[in-house]
């Protein structure tokens, strides 16, 4: 859920390309047309303004993509925009982080507010049903907002998922155990003195980051997100450790709810994930249904290390789902 790395980790970093508005079709979207059009745009939402881009020009139901962290940003989540000529697809950074503004206020840091944010964006754009994505953090989210308003939810994209925070956080530690004794020994030390700014932390930091968590970043976009991060929430929710939860979330579990999960739903995770595919395997065996795809040579970050896959799993999906919707 974290995306700590140093410098030196990103030395082979791929640069991005550039962002274009996709132009909308005249027939865009024939089930709940939008208020707005395509483009970028801000809200007024609880405790300050997010930010939001639009794009797309297809005529399917809309999917709106829902970060992970919490407290980064949707950078990451930049190549399934690719998804824009089958329907539009709405990106946006949540309260805090990213082009959003930056909060601090601790009574904003709950996942009743970002449903609700969430929410007031689907209204602002005028959609009443729309397909959710969410990725890490954004699992969480994705699942709460349908648990709040199922009629509102077409289907659910699953990305890494972190719906079992015990579980998660066991699965990390199992996980640390690859690396050498030094960086587990500047981890415990980390932990123990609360220097998470240590360079021995930093290093193995990196090390665990760069097999379990993003492989093949996207220099510009990796720029942007250490940029806008808002460590305040992440420590709030999550902790100050990836490998040790302190904070509110640590009990999170939705495993008991998957079962009342009734639109098409998908679960993605990288083959070298830290959500672990044999955890996201059984997640989606509580699910009547559901379907299951590990993203080849790819981590946490699935976006980067793998796009093309990534968003032709997440395409084929989406598509389905609109043909089940079909009368």
């Amino acid at each position: 859920m974290r995306l700590t790395l140093t410098a030196t980790a990103l030395l082979a970093l791929a640069a991005c390309g550039g962002e274009k508005p996709v132009p909308p079709a005249a027939d865009a979207i024939t089930e709940s047309p939008p208020a707005l059009p395509p483009g970028e745009g801000r809200l007024a939402v609880d405790g300050g303004t997010i930010w939001y881009r639009v794009t797309g020009s297809g005529t399917g139901l809309p999917v709106i993509l829902l970060h992970g962290g919490p407290g980064y940003s949707s950078f990451y989540l930049k190549p399934l925009e690719a998804l824009g000529d089958d329907r539009l697809v709405v990106r946006y950074d949540q309260l805090g982080g990213g082009k959003s503004d930056r909060v601090s206020d601790t009574t904003l840091f709950t996942i009743d507010h970002f449903v609700r944010e969430l929410d007031s964006l689907r209204s602002h754009l005028g959609y009443e049903r729309m397909h959710v994505l969410g990725h890490s953090w954004g699992t969480i989210l994705a699942v709460e907002y349908y648990r709040a308003h199922p009629d509102r939810v077409a289907s659910l994209t699953l990305g890494s998922a972190a719906l079992d925070i015990p579980t998660w956080e066991k699965n990390v530690k199992r996980m640390l155990r690859s690396l050498p004794d030094s960086s587990r020994n500047a981890i415990a030390e980390a932990e123990a003195s609360g220097r998470f700014d240590s360079p021995g932390y930093q290093a193995a930091n990196a090390q665990f980051m760069e097999i379990y968590v993003m492989r093949r970043p996207v220099q510009a976009d990796w720029d942007s997100t250490v940029a806008t991060v808002n460590e305040g929430i992440y420590g709030y929710m999550q902790g100050p450790s990836e490998f040790t939860i302190t904070g509110t979330l640590k009990s999170y579990d939705a495993t008991p709810f998957l079962r009342q999960i009734t639109v098409p739903t998908l679960f993605t995770v990288g083959e070298f994930d830290e959500a672990d595919p044999p955890t996201i395997r059984r997640q989606a065996a509580m699910v009547k249904g559901a379907e299951v795809a590990v993203i080849d040579s790819a981590a946490h970050l699935t976006t980067w290390d793998n796009p093309a896959q990534m968003v032709k799993v997440v395409r084929d999906f989406l598509r389905r789902a609109d043909q089940e919707r079909t009368p």
